[in-house]
């Protein structure tokens, strides 16, 4: 808390032209997420919840009258996909990142709490969206992805340079 406090004094004594955020992540730190929320101009969060449970909270930030970025969102296996997540967000208005886009370094296709000792690829990727080729770990997400930024969808397998809509 002391950290977050000074990072947005230090911040806001040089008069930043760009917005300041502090994501917020968990909601039982009371304390902390009620400083980032009143000090950010620009409500930053995760969630790996339902869409169900992602609109609770995306009304409860809502009350902020800030714009709203989801900063982590896509978790495959705990419901949370681009079919039933993209969609509220893209109705709310809310911004979304992506953790995660090509399988590789950072290795994201791999859950948390899913521990795979040899290495093999998962049933069903945790995060990422593209193999390290360029090629998708899902057409039909990239056909979703496309349609909801307005991008026409093709049968090619070609990398997607913006995720933004």
């Amino acid at each position: 808390m002391v950290l977050l406090k000074k990072a947005f004094q230090w911040a806001r004594e040089v008069n930043p032209s760009q917005p300041l955020t502090a994501g917020v992540w968990n909601k039982d730190l009371t304390d902390l997420t009620a400083y980032q929320l009143l000090n950010s101009d620009v409500i930053t969060y995760h969630n790996y919840e339902n869409e169900t449970a992602h609109l609770l909270a995306i009304d409860s930030l809502k009350k902020y009258g800030r714009p709203l970025i989801c900063t982590e969102y896509m978790a495959r296996l705990r419901n949370s996909t681009f079919f039933n997540i993209m969609p509220l967000l893209k109705k709310e208005n809310v911004g979304a990142i992506n953790w995660g886009l090509v399988s590789g370094k950072t290795n994201t296709k791999y859950a948390w709490d899913t521990p795979m000792p040899d290495g093999a690829e998962p049933k069903i990727w945790f995060h990422d969206i593209f193999r390290p080729d360029g090629s998708p770990y899902s057409q039909a997400e990239i056909d979703l992805i496309k349609s909801l930024t307005g991008v026409k969808s093709t049968t090619q397998n070609q990398p997607i340079v913006s995720l933004s809509y």
